[in-house]
C-alpha cells in the first residue's frame, strides 16, 4: 500500500472484486506493471467504500473500473486508457483511442460492463492476493 497522504495515493485501481473479468484484468495489470506503480482495492472493501463515499461517488451506480491518481478519479474508458498509458510499453498504443468522442468509447465500455457477469461470470469472493502482491492491495 502506497499512501503518501490522505489525498494522494499511487495510482489506485478500484474494481469489482466479484467480477471474473475484473479479477482477470487485475491479474493482467499485475503481470504487465513491471514498475509496480499500481495499487488495487475492490469495491467491496471498506477502504474503497469510504474513499468513494468521502468523494460523493455512488458505489451502487458504478459499473466501471475507477482509477484514482493525484486526487482525481477516472472512470470507464478514461480509466482504461489512462491505465494503458501508465503501463507503458506496447500498451500505450491504445492511448490514441482518446481521439474518439467519450460517448462512443463509453458506449462500447458500457455494453461490456452491463454484460460482464453474464459473459464472464462471477466469483464467490474477491481476489486474494498472493504473498508477492499483497502489499499492492488495500482491503
Amino acid at each position: 500500500m502506497k499512501i503518501t497522504d490522505s489525498n494522494t495515493l499511487s495510482p489506485l485501481i478500484i474494481y469489482d472484486g466479484i467480477c471474473h473479468l475484473c479479477n482477470r484484468s487485475v491479474n493482467f495489470i499485475l503481470k504487465q506493471d513491471r514498475k509496480k506503480i499500481f495499487c488495487f482495492t475492490p469495491f467491496q472493501s471498506s477502504f474503497a467504500s469510504n474513499l468513494l463515499k468521502d468523494n460523493s461517488i455512488d458505489i451502487n451506480a458504478m459499473e466501471t473500473v475507477i482509477l484514482f491518481i493525484d486526487g482525481k478519479f477516472y472512470t470507464r474508458s478514461d480509466a482504461a486508457l489512462k491505465i494503458a498509458l501508465l503501463l507503458g510499453g506496447k500498451w500505450i498504443l491504445f492511448y490514441p483511442l482518446y481521439i474518439f468522442p467519450k460517448f462512443i468509447r463509453n458506449g462500447f465500455y458500457n455494453i461490456i460492463a452491463r454484460n460482464r457477469y453474464k459473459w464472464f461470470g462471477k466469483v464467490d469472493s474477491c481476489l486474494i492476493p498472493n504473498h508477492e502482491t499483497q502489499e499492492r492491495f488495500i482491503l
